[in-house]
């Protein structure tokens, strides 16, 4: 019997502005290990850990003595770079994911097709400019960087909701249950006519 590829990967990216770490495995449900430094964002990635059922370890540091545009940026460009690694040549994998997921008054669907085609359709509209110390804006910029890395397609878009939180909490947890089921292994090909995913 052939031995199971194990898909995890670590990505380390240095720059002027953030030293970050990030850790993805996709096998293995575990608590998130994440450290930002912003409370809100830390709140955020592990709820994607949970809902997603990976294991996720994020060290940052970031010049958040400016703001957190470059670590919110630069943290979801390394875990695109994680998920694209660790997916490797995606044989099996379901590919596509959808659910909506309601958070109290807040409903949000995700929609996802890892492809190897980056696309991001983002339509969160929290009303608050700021949730904590993560200011709102930043949030798509972190959607971004990870779609755009993983090369992945992703539709956010916001049924429902009034309380800012709420909105945004449902938008990760609905991404993490997407994720979940479009990175499950249920065949043995690449799931794609074409007999690859770019």
């Amino acid at each position: 019997m052939a031995k199971a590829t194990v898909r995890s990967a670590t990505v380390t990216r240095t720059t002027k502005e953030t030293d970050i770490t990030a850790a993805w495995n996709l096998d293995v449900a575990a608590p998130a290990k994440v450290a930002t430094g912003i409370g809100f964002f830390d709140h955020m990635l592990e709820a994607l850990g949970k809902h997603s059922g990976t294991a996720i370890e994020v060290r940052c540091k970031g010049d958040l003595h400016i703001d957190g545009h470059h670590t919110s940026e630069d943290i979801g460009i390394v875990l695109g770079q994680c998920l694209r690694e660790a997916l490797g040549e995606r044989i099996g994998i379901e590919r596509f994911g959808h659910i909506a997921c309601p958070l109290d008054e807040a409903l949000v669907s995700a929609t996802v097709d890892i492809s190897g085609r980056p696309y991001l359709a983002y339509d969160l509209q929290p009303k608050a400019a700021a949730i904590g110390e993560w200011d709102s804006e930043l949030i798509q910029e972190f959607f971004g960087g990870l779609t755009d890395n993983a090369r992945m397609c992703v539709h956010l878009h916001q049924l429902h909701g009034r309380n800012s939180h709420h909105i945004v909490e449902a938008g990760f947890k609905a991404f993490a249950r997407a994720l979940r089921q479009a990175i499950r292994v249920t065949g043995s090909d690449v799931p794609s006519t074409k007999g690859m995913l770019a």
